[in-house]
């Protein structure tokens, strides 16, 4: 039974829905309250239990993901002398934890160089995984739940050993702007996939349950990716998804408990910021007393 250690990170994204910010920064490192969107994809992934991550990035991103891996997850002990001589002791101790994930995961970089889909970008991993099955996590998907997303996927993988795919309820609206599944239901909160629909109209949805950017693959899905028909030019991970399930092989859906933040458009980032700021430990009370005293 090959336990899941390693986590397949797409940051090769143009981020052209945040422009013009993201021509000088790469979206993966926006702030969301008090740290970069990214930071919270990898402590769901250490926290998961996965030992190594790859990157998939694009060649012109390489330098600003490369300063973030080695500034702000490794230790800088000339900063830390700094915050000792000057009694930073909470800074410090923040720092350290951050540092403690670190240490605790390898990283490696594939280049996508080409934006040709989701589902092009993991391929690019290929190599890196050999036959191990894998996690996949998007960094405009942020969960915020007391069980990590991904640990609660593993757990349902280690089970039932198939593929797993995150879902989360939606109301009828919202539907035509996501994947929608087709379900047949197995158990609490768990289901086998019978087919995907890509933006169906919300009269037309197959089910209320759309997919989240969080997967766990195994090795034969980079077969079907390979083969995998183009949708407008880009290899789609939901083609592929589409291609195994019509060949009689089992993916499950898993309803994952926990808050679905979406950061892949500028309101869905500036809602998902408000969200986790005024949930914050040290910030949260006084940033509401703020709203409340101005008004807002």
């Amino acid at each position: 039974m090959v336990s899941i250690k390693k986590a397949i990170i797409p940051v090769a994204g143009l981020g052209t829905r945040f422009l013009p910010l993201s021509k000088v920064l790469p979206k993966e490192l926006f702030p969301l309250a008090d740290k970069p969107t990214i930071q919270y994809i990898v402590e769901e992934a250490e926290t998961a239990g996965i030992k190594e991550i790859i990157l998939v990035n694009s060649p012109d991103k390489k330098e600003e993901i490369q300063n973030y891996l080695t500034k702000y997850l490794k230790r800088i002990p000339k900063l830390e002398n700094i915050l000792r001589k000057r009694k930073k002791f909470a800074l410090l101790k923040e720092i350290e934890a951050i540092e403690k994930i670190g240490k605790k995961l390898s990283f490696s970089q594939v280049f996508q160089k080409e934006q040709l889909g989701d589902g092009h970008a993991v391929l690019q991993a290929k190599n890196k995984l050999g036959k191990e099955p894998c996690l996949v996590l998007f960094g405009d998907d942020i969960v915020d739940s007391k069980i990590p997303c991904a640990k609660q996927l593993i757990k349902v993988f280690d089970k039932y050993r198939v593929p797993v795919i995150a879902l989360y309820r939606l109301p009828k609206e919202r539907l035509p702007f996501y994947g929608v599944v087709k379900v047949k239901k197995i158990g609490p909160r768990l289901y086998q996939i019978l087919d995907i629909e890509e933006k169906p109209a919300a009269d037309q949805a197959p089910s209320n349950l759309a997919i989240v950017g969080k997967y766990i693959i195994t090795p034969e899905a980079f077969d079907f990716l390979k083969k995998s028909p183009q949708a407008k030019g880009e290899i789609r991970l939901a083609g592929a998804f589409q291609a195994m399930i019509k060949k009689g092989l089992t993916i499950y859906g898993y309803e994952f408990e926990g808050k679905w933040l979406e950061c892949g458009n500028k309101l869905g980032y500036l809602q998902s910021n408000f969200y986790l700021s005024l949930k914050h430990p040290q910030f949260g009370k006084e940033l509401k007393r703020f709203l409340k005293k101005e008004n807002l």
